[in-house]
């Protein structure tokens, strides 16, 4: 007989890094709650006591976060409600009152019928091995037991005020924003106010529809409309954020892209001046540049696995002070709490532009030119993926003239640069990209990755 409350969730509800579905199909307020009741539990078992919850500007997150309280104060757990909001806000919030834990109820840059969770526990990441045992509890339904409380409390307000602290720069700038109808809106509203220059923001009310584009910066055509806000608007240059302002995007005054290894490097200056000598961490996919600049400005660069989750985790065991992903998470230890805020990784780079006398665009120009494919991105079934990495990293391993790096998949670095090959945690696909100074190089560097998977019997994608 099922234990009261026990519930087994949908398989793919448990990625890597977080819980994600479709509402309504393998996301529904039942499981919420048995997410509340699990997650209570672990917390309960380790000694814990207080959890914050938020949620995003998606249309059922109010109905899926009043069901996860109510889930959590079954199992005894105190519960503070920050209501509608960023990610970032809920970090901010765990920190600030020394929160035993912490949910966020977001889809994050997923198309709007999405919705999911992520979670903090004790200031730590909560993902991989720790979502698993979260969907055991839930089906087993050995929760923990108690009469919880919560409590509402507004931290909006402190929130961007804890932004605004570490703004720097004498020269006035003119900005446009595009929070894309995500949770950022009312947050960005009362941040702008409080910097210097003439900011223009655009779909700036929540909306969980996403009426004007799909909200993720890293897709450059979501960027349209910041391109032309920033050119037709005479800015300096321009913000974009996701659905839930954990990820940046950003162009600069000729509406071109800056991704997320350029960002890292135009940031580390500043950091590297307060800590000389420091760990600076990308994640596989980061343009040889960014290695390469790190080490010029007297950092140590290292390379770690792709997931935010597991940048978040290196970081802290190091005690590095920035990092960052191509997807545009952006990590700070300096001056903040270690965890990925688009907003605050926004006003950082304000006070980089406004604190010297070169334009984002010339700062731009001023570093090393590639030429590079795009992040692709092609299928390979679940139980085949890992094995056709591997596959790969037996043959090239002895192979005269290459260097290659398994620390995710594997990076092989030639005369020409490099490519790579890696599984995606959470998708039945396989990720490429190649690098190299010149288009002669790069499509050297396309045909020795297109002839390893011709060998491993992977259709070969088109390589951009």
């Amino acid at each position: 007989m099922a234990k009261a409350g026990a519930r087994a969730l949908h398989p793919t509800l448990l990625r890597e890094y977080d819980i994600r579905g479709i509402v309504g199909k393998t996301l529904t307020a039942e499981d919420a709650r048995a997410i509340g009741l699990a997650f209570g539990s672990i917390l309960a078992r380790d000694g814990g006591r207080t959890v914050v919850v938020g949620y995003d500007g998606r249309i059922e997150s109010p109905d899926l976060e009043r069901a996860l309280v109510q889930g959590l104060t079954a199992t005894g757990m105190s519960v503070t409600r920050i209501g509608l909001g960023p990610t970032p806000m809920i970090y901010f919030a765990a920190h600030d009152m020394a929160s035993d834990g912490s949910v966020m109820v977001t889809g994050s840059h997923n198309p709007p019928e999405y919705n999911g969770f992520k979670f903090s526990h004790r200031g730590k990441p909560f993902y991989g091995a720790d979502i698993q045992n979260l969907g055991r509890v839930a089906a087993e339904g050995a929760f923990a037991s108690g009469r919880g409380e919560t409590r509402d409390r507004n931290v909006l307000d402190a929130y961007v005020a804890r932004l605004a602290r570490d703004h720097r720069g004498t020269r006035e700038l003119a900005v446009a924003w595009d929070p894309g109808n995500g949770a950022a809106g009312d947050a960005l509203a009362r941040l702008v106010r409080k910097l210097p220059g003439r900011h223009t923001v655009i779909n700036g009310a929540i909306d969980g529809r996403f009426p004007a584009h799909h909200p993720d910066p890293t897709v450059e055509k979501n960027l349209a409309q910041l391109k032309a806000a920033v050119t037709g608007g005479g800015c300096d240059l321009g913000f974009a954020f996701d659905g839930d302002a954990d990820r940046i995007g950003m162009v600069d005054g000729r509406g071109r892209v800056l991704w997320g290894d350029q960002i890292l490097v135009l940031l580390a200056g500043e950091v590297l001046k307060d800590e000389p000598g420091a760990t600076i961490i990308a994640d596989v996919k980061a343009s040889q540049v960014f290695f390469d600049e790190i080490a010029r400005l007297g950092g140590r660069p290292l390379m770690w696995k792709t997931g935010h989750s597991l940048i978040k985790a290196k970081m802290q065991e190091l005690k590095a002070p920035l990092a960052g992903e191509m997807s545009g998470h952006i990590f700070f230890r300096h001056r903040f709490y270690g965890v990925d805020d688009a907003l605050y990784a926004a006003v950082r780079l304000l006070s980089v532009v406004a604190s010297g006398d070169m334009s984002l665009a010339e700062l731009r120009d001023a570093l090393p030119a590639m030429v590079n494919t795009p992040e692709i991105r092609f299928d390979c079934a679940e139980d085949r993926k890992f094995r056709v990495v591997e596959e790969v990293q037996r043959r090239l391993k002895t192979a005269p003239g290459l260097a290659v790096d398994d620390v995710d998949g594997v990076r092989v670095t030639t005369a020409d640069g490099w490519w790579l090959l890696r599984a995606s945690n959470t998708q039945a696909v396989l990720v490429a990209r190649c690098e190299s100074r010149n288009a002669e190089g790069l499509a050297r560097l396309k045909a020795a990755l297109a002839e390893q998977l011709t060998l491993s019997r992977v259709a070969i994608p088109d390589l951009g």
